[in-house]
């Protein structure tokens, strides 16, 4: 056997035992596992809808742009609340905002821009 083929079948049981390795080494997932990992997502989820959606209507309403969040409050499975300190309040601007989503609604379920109610949606 010539050394070229030596080294093809060295690669190629190399191969063949990381596909082997890979393939015992998934375990299934256990209901807890599953749930818990239903729930981040979910979570992920509604936080990037907040993240889209809330500073789109302030800008809308306000005309002044958000970026970072002031307080977070959440129940990590039904709703969450983001909550902004305004930057330009002597200039026209907002003092505070006030954004919440619930996940049965899949929006904006409530808007509050110093103290004005925006959005109120019933859930």
């Amino acid at each position: 056997m010539s050394e070229v083929q030596k080294i093809m079948i060295a690669v190629a049981s190399v191969f063949i035992m990381g596909f082997v390795l890979v393939g015992l080494s998934k375990e299934d997932q256990t209901p807890e596992q599953m749930e818990a990992a239903a729930k981040i997502r979910g979570m992920v989820a509604m936080q990037m809808m907040a993240n889209e959606k809330c500073p789109q209507k302030i800008k809308e309403v306000t005309g002044e742009q958000v970026f970072t969040t002031s307080e977070t409050e959440s129940d990590k499975e039904t709703y969450l609340t983001l909550k902004w300190v305004g930057e330009n309040a002597n200039n026209g601007g907002f003092k505070k905002a006030s954004c919440t989503l619930h996940a049965s609604l899949g929006g904006i379920s409530e808007l509050v821009i110093d103290d004005k109610v925006i959005i109120k949606k019933k859930i």
